[in-house]
């Protein structure tokens, strides 16, 4: 008999696992592929992993404007693959040994529900007081006839690719296909990317992402916005303009980076009666499912599809079903978009604030107000904007684009979750030459 049974092995279920083996609980996981779930084994460290290296080339290329001379750089997609295999196996032993310290029982199988205190894994039977969903999720499919055909990529499939194509188009113009688009444009692959809606990075600051199109426009990045996909006959894509106008694209690949759906099927859900749909497990902000005893993080629960969000909700899901009350603060939760340059943002946007009616306050800063980021950063751009209340200064929310702002975020969100005024950020201290005094000058100006 086990405290909890966590069935996944990604951020959100294992980060759950070994902090209820440190706890002294006696837990089990189970997970029917990879320790480190998506995120570790074809989502964000494959992705960052990729990124570092097509920005190292771009760097490369222009090294001449910082005083370097290259000659002729070549990018050796094969060599990148290897790089990318020896950090995943890497950060894999690492999650190994995080679980093995925290006495955690790995079991390894394909888990079904079978009463809500019970598991079973290949005929075997586990019981258990708790039980956490942690499955994860998988990319999307849209209902694009051919979608599924070998010359069409997904978010997963995608690393397996051994050669720089010449010509790729890209269904989804939000930070998977973004980071996609930066990726292959900086190695030399002619990129076209296709958005169903009217703007890019849905969900992110209108302001930033309007920015973050010109700039990639600006590299050579191609876009059709409000552009429906309609068919994919090998390596044709067949789509319609906003004004219906049909037209076709050929390439060497097209990836499918539409988004993710979470796991719910095969886990016995429905017979537990889980509250579930295709957007996800329901679950309240500590982790709770309708059904006792039975909790959800991650991606699962189709709330935030991030990492760092599942490592929080699971731990909550923890701290709750063990005696410590505990909850998950969506407001204050940060997100980036490791494209090239960085988007991030923590809080509400100015559309948030508007559609709430909620009066307030804004400054926008060039991020060139840093001088690190000036020193770095040859012909970059960049801005930090920072919105807060009217009637107590308190900040409701940051965005920011420029590289190295995914650093200081985390500041950012400190300052959101914790109601901190303008005035009081003031009196923090920021090291000098940092690209976060960016973001001192923006709270600054918003006083």
């Amino acid at each position: 008999m086990f405290d909890l049974i966590v069935i996944g092995a990604g951020p959100g279920g294992y980060e759950a696992a070994a902090h209820a083996g440190r706890m002294g609980k006696r837990v089990a996981l189970i997970e029917k592929d990879r320790l480190g779930g998506t995120c570790l084994n074809v989502g964000c460290i494959p992705a960052k992993s990729f990124l570092r290296s097509s920005k190292l080339f771009h760097e490369c290329r222009e090294a001449s404007a910082y005083g370097i001379r290259v000659d002729a750089p070549e990018f050796d997609m094969a060599a990148v693959m290897r790089r990318k295999n020896r950090i995943v196996a890497t950060l894999t032993h690492g999650v190994q040994g995080i679980l093995k310290r925290a006495g955690v029982q790995i079991i390894t199988g394909q888990a079904k529900l079978v009463s809500r205190n019970a598991v079973e894994v290949a005929g075997a039977r586990y019981e258990s007081g708790n039980i956490l969903l942690a499955t994860g999720s998988r990319p999307a499919i849209p209902p694009i006839p051919g979608i599924l055909s070998a010359s069409a990529l997904d978010s997963n499939t995608v690393f397996a690719l051994q050669r720089v194509p010449e010509r790729i188009a890209i269904i989804g113009g939000g930070y998977i296909g973004l980071e996609f688009s930066c990726f292959f444009n900086e190695i030399g692959t002619h990129v076209t990317v296709f958005e169903l809606l009217p703007q890019i990075a849905s969900g992110c600051d209108g302001e930033i992402s309007l920015r973050l199109l010109q700039i990639l426009k600006a590299k050579g990045i191609e876009f059709h916005l409000s552009t429906k996909v309609v068919q994919i006959e090998g390596p044709t894509l067949h789509y319609t303009s906003g004004e219906g106008a049909e037209s076709s694209t050929s390439n060497d690949y097209i990836l499918n980076a539409t988004g993710r759906v979470p796991v719910v099927n095969e886990l016995g859900l429905e017979s537990l009666a889980v509250d579930f749909d295709a957007k996800g497990v329901k679950t309240s902000d500590q982790g709770k499912t309708n059904v006792p005893g039975i909790w959800a993080c991650g991606d699962v629960t189709g709330r935030r599809m991030l990492a760092h969000a599942a490592t929080r909700e699971g731990i909550v899901a923890v701290n709750n079903m063990f005696g410590i009350k505990d909850r998950m603060c969506y407001v204050a939760l940060p997100a980036v978009a490791y494209t090239h340059p960085e988007v991030s943002s923590v809080g509400r946007t100015e559309e948030d604030l508007q559609s709430e009616g909620i009066d307030y306050k804004k400054s926008v800063v060039p991020m060139t107000t840093a001088g690190r980021f000036l020193i770095e950063h040859e012909d970059a751009v960049g801005i930090v904007k920072v919105l807060s209340g009217t009637r107590f200064g308190e900040i409701l929310g940051v965005h920011a684009i420029g590289d190295g702002s995914s650093e200081f975020i985390v500041a950012a969100a400190m300052m959101v979750g914790t109601e901190m005024r303008a005035s009081d950020v003031s009196e923090i201290i920021f090291p000098h030459p940092t690209v976060s005094e960016a973001l001192r000058e923006a709270v600054a100006r918003v006083r």
